[in-house]
């Protein structure tokens, strides 16, 4: 694990250093999970938009694009689930006063589980040398069926009290586990809470007028509102696609995981629309597909 980290940190310094990704607002001391592409970053992000636009887009005579507005109408968010289900589980520990993601912590403590499992088999390996078969080896030690076995029912209860929003039961397993927080040290933590992911804003010209708006947390919104204007403007048949490319926002509490994990980030997305009953079909063509460009 240090020597992932030690790599991760690496390519970090990496980008910074031959001008690709830095913090934004660097010369201030900068915001968390918000990443600015300085010269080389900007002509690779170019190129690989412009890569996909004309693989995802050019080369189908059935996919159009579009570039849809950040701001949207908030009954849209309303509609999609996003108002209402667009939430990470949180908790805060006392001491600290830190904010963490819930099942975050629970997944980390699964880690060190399989760090566990991880030992077992270099010990094993060079115990037993040339010889040593793996697959048995996982599948017959005790030990190690001891750790699979509880990391995998760590984690489905986890999956079980998230899907049912039993918050309770989740910081239950945080206080079971004796999982303490990373910077106190201590188990004294808050009960979990949902806090949704979307940035809001206003729309007006004065704070009494003002409507209540959302960043977009993606895309896909955009494209599925705009799918009537799209075909009859296009004189569009299904089965048809619309890409498009543009800015999105997530208000990560948990900010981690350099580029992989922003407040604000740009995403490449097509939906493709079918007649039902033909899924399988389309899947195994698109599948067909992306092996052919895969060759080339």
């Amino acid at each position: 694990m240090a020597n992932q980290e030690d790599i991760f940190r690496k390519v970090i310094s990496h980008a910074k250093e031959y001008g690709y990704v830095v913090q934004s607002s660097e010369i201030y001391d900068g915001l968390s999970a918000v990443y600015d592409y300085t010269q080389n970053g900007a002509e690779l992000k170019k190129n690989i938009k412009e890569y996909w636009w004309k693989a995802m887009v050019q080369m189908h005579e059935n996919i159009v694009g579009i570039d849809a507005a950040i701001f949207m109408h908030p009954t849209t968010w309303k509609a999609s689930g996003h108002v209402d289900a667009f939430n990470d589980p949180l908790i805060d520990n006392k001491d600290s006063k830190k904010r963490y993601r819930a099942d975050v912590l629970v997944e980390d403590h699964v880690a060190k589980i399989e760090a566990k499992i991880d030992k077992e088999v270099q010990k094993a390996s060079k115990r037993f040398g040339e010889s040593f078969d793996k697959t048995q080896f996982l599948t017959t030690n005790p030990r190690v069926l001891g750790y699979q076995e509880k990391a995998q029912s760590i984690l489905k209860r986890l999956g079980r009290s998230l899907e049912a929003e039993d918050l309770e039961d989740v910081k239950s397993l945080i206080e079971e586990l004796e999982i303490v927080c990373p910077v106190s040290g201590s188990k004294n933590w808050t009960d979990v809470k949902q806090f949704n992911l979307m940035f809001g804003t206003k729309l007006g010209a004065s704070a009494e007028s003002a409507t209540d708006l959302y960043l977009r947390p993606e895309t896909a919104q955009g494209i599925f509102v705009n799918f009537l204007n799209v075909q009859k403007s296009g004189r569009l048949k299904i089965p048809f696609g619309i890409a498009q490319i543009g800015k999105a926002f997530r208000n990560e509490i948990v900010a981690r995981q350099f580029i992989f994990r922003m407040r604000e980030f740009e995403q490449m997305e097509m939906q493709f629309f079918i007649k039902p009953g033909t899924q399988i079909e389309w899947y195994e063509k698109w599948k067909e597909l992306r092996m052919k460009w895969h060759l080339s």
